[in-house]
C-alpha cells in the first residue's frame, strides 16, 4: 500500500487552502462537492496518479481549508492554486457543487483550461447555494443546524439520495462519513452568509472537450440537469456509471476512472513541473 499524499497549504485572500500534489504529467484538478472535502478523490488520485499530475484542494471552508465557502470566491482560489504550482493548462473535474466552480473557471480561464469534466452537475442558476434549491432543502438544512447543531444536520444529511452509496465496500462507506463528519458547516451556520457570488452566465458556451458523468442511480433531476447542460455545450458528451448513485465515483472506481482515463488520454495537454511546499 502506497503511503499517505502529503498535506500542502496555500495561503490566499484571508484562507487557507489544503491541497496534494501527486504524479507527473498532465495536470488533472480535482474538484469535490458540497459537505465532502478532497478525500473524496482517493480512488481518482491512486488510479491516475501514475499517468497524470493529479492536484486536488478541500475549497474554501470545506475540509481542513479555512475561509467561508464561496463557490463564486472558488474560482478565484483556483486561480490562485494553479498560480502557485506554475499550472499553464489544467484539465479540470468537478462534482456536483464542484461542477460549477469548474465550469465557472474554464469559462474565465479558457486559455487555462484543456478540457473539463462535469460529475452530477445541479442546475446552474445564479443563487449561490451548495446545489440549487431543486434537490435539496438548502433552507431547512441553515435552520436545522442553527437550532439544533451540525450534528442533527449530519444524521439527516447523510440519508439524502445525494450522498447515499449504492457499494457495499466498507472502505468507501468509511470516507464518505469521515468527510462528513469533518465538514464545518460555515455556510450553514454563519447567518451573515452574503458572500459575493456571481451569477453563472449560461449564454455562455465553452469551446473545449466536455465530459459530462453521472451514475446510473443518481437522481433523475440531475440526470435530466446533466443532459440539459450538455445540449448547450458543442464538445459535451455523456457517460454514465453502472450500479452508482451521485457519488459514483465511490460507488463503482473502476468504471468512474476508466471513463475518466480515456477522456484524460484524449484531451488533457502537458503542463510543467511541480513546486509547492509542505507545512
Amino acid at each position: 500500500m502506497l503511503p499517505p499524499a502529503a498535506d500542502f497549504y496555500l495561503e490566499t485572500r484571508g484562507a487557507k487552502l489544503r491541497y496534494r500534489d501527486e504524479g507527473r504529467g498532465c495536470a488533472v484538478l480535482l474538484v469535490h462537492g458540497w459537505t465532502l472535502d478532497l478525500d473524496m478523490w482517493e480512488p481518482q488520485a491512486a488510479a491516475l496518479s501514475a499517468r497524470f499530475r493529479v492536484v486536488r484542494l478541500d475549497r474554501r471552508g470545506f475540509g481542513l481549508s479555512s475561509g467561508l465557502p464561496s463557490t463564486a470566491g472558488d474560482v478565484s482560489d483556483l486561480s490562485a492554486l494553479c498560480e502557485h504550482l506554475g499550472l499553464r493548462s489544467v484539465a479540470l473535474v468537478g462534482t456536483s457543487q464542484g461542477a460549477r466552480a469548474v465550469l465557472q473557471f474554464a469559462r474565465s480561464h479558457p486559455q487555462r483550461t484543456s478540457c473539463v469534466i462535469l460529475d452530477g452537475p445541479p442546475h446552474f442558476g445564479g443563487q449561490d447555494v451548495p446545489t440549487g434549491a431543486y434537490d435539496i432543502p438548502y433552507q431547512y438544512y441553515c435552520e436545522l443546524a442553527q437550532s439544533q447543531g451540525l450534528a442533527a444536520f449530519r444524521r439527516e444529511w447523510s440519508q439524502h439520495p445525494l450522498v447515499r452509496l449504492r457499494t457495499a465496500d466498507p472502505q468507501a462507506h468509511a470516507l464518505l462519513a469521515r468527510m462528513i463528519a469533518r465538514y464545518p458547516g460555515r455556510d450553514l451556520t454563519d447567518t451573515l452568509r452574503h458572500n459575493g457570488a456571481t451569477p453563472a452566465h449560461e449564454s455562455e458556451s465553452l469551446d473545449r472537450p466536455v465530459l459530462v458523468i453521472n451514475g446510473e442511480l443518481d437522481l433523475e433531476s440531475r440526470k435530466r440537469f446533466a443532459r440539459e447542460l450538455a445540449l448547450r455545450l458543442p464538445q459535451a458528451v455523456c457517460v454514465e456509471i453502472p450500479a452508482a448513485g451521485h457519488l459514483s465515483n465511490l460507488d463503482n472506481p473502476r468504471a468512474y476512472n476508466d471513463a475518466l482515463g480515456r477522456f484524460l488520454e484524449r484531451h488533457a495537454l502537458p503542463a510543467p513541473g511541480r513546486r509547492g511546499s509542505a507545512r
